[in-house]
């Protein structure tokens, strides 16, 4: 099994530490990246064998059939990771589409 991400979102999570570090949820830049560095580990590792769900319509902008996944990572924010499957010669192949987060994305779900 493999898990890939497109380019949209490696760059939004690139960004996110700058943000995270920014707004101060984390008082040290070192922290936001370990911190997005860790959500992404689990996502690769942790994706196939988590259990998913449909994607609401609301999310059908970043793609066909997709599902998703929750990642907690605190008592107070739950990532979403929104992904399509393939499958190439019994290969299956997990492929991240869009990150959110319960802040933002909760009303849709």
């Amino acid at each position: 099994m493999n898990v890939l991400a497109i380019p949209e979102v490696t760059e939004y999570l690139e960004r996110l530490v700058d943000i995270l570090y920014e707004k101060e949820y984390f008082g040290f830049e070192d922290t936001s990246v370990s911190y997005i560095v860790e959500l992404f580990e689990d996502i690769i590792k942790d994706l196939p064998n988590k259990r998913s769900k449909p994607a609401p319509e609301f999310f059908k902008k970043h793609g066909k059939e997709l599902e998703y996944a929750s990642f907690p990572k605190n008592k107070h924010t739950v990532w979403y990771v929104f992904f399509e499957l393939y499958e190439d010669s019994g290969e299956i192949t997990y492929l991240v589409k869009h990150i959110e987060n319960n802040h933002t994305a909760a009303q849709y779900l």
